[in-house]
């Protein structure tokens, strides 16, 4: 709960999506918040839980710390790292940076990384398209999905 407006929006678009959102307003420890989402879904009967975690920067040590720590507490299925295509190379610094921090602060032997690639705003990158290939070839993992 660090981007500011992050509520709203998702509030915004879980209306818009006839979906429930799972929130405890701003402020709080995002492990917990999603422990308990991912509670209350499995109660229900929900087959998929999205956690969004409103803007880890990566170099922020609080931020990449709160992470690892929902990651440990939670073990997801999957991780995505969220980025801007329009970024360009800048993003496969960001995702080798978030990678780094996911891994330097995990207390695991075996620390979990991301296991694929959401990139927003694809449609606005023209001769930056190289970025999304650099980021597949550096991390070994797929983009998931692409938006516009």
């Amino acid at each position: 709960t660090f981007r500011a407006g992050a509520v709203e929006q998702l509030k915004t678009h879980a209306a818009c999506l006839d979906v429930p959102l799972y929130h405890q307003g701003y402020g709080k420890d995002a492990a917990t918040v999603a422990r308990e989402a991912i509670r209350l879904g499995a109660e229900q009967g929900v087959d998929v839980v999205l956690v969004d975690t409103a803007g880890r920067m990566q170099h922020n040590e609080p931020l990449m710390r709160a992470l690892a720590k929902l990651v440990s507490v939670n073990q997801p299925d999957r991780i995505f790292f969220v980025g801007e295509a329009l970024v360009g190379n800048d993003a496969v610094d960001q995702l080798s940076t978030f990678n780094k921090a996911l891994a330097d602060h995990q207390t695991a032997t075996d620390p979990r990384l991301i296991d694929g690639i959401v990139l927003t705003k694809f449609d606005t990158i023209d001769d930056k398209v190289g970025a999304a290939v650099s980021m597949v070839y550096t991390t070994g993992q797929p983009i998931a999905f692409v938006g516009v």
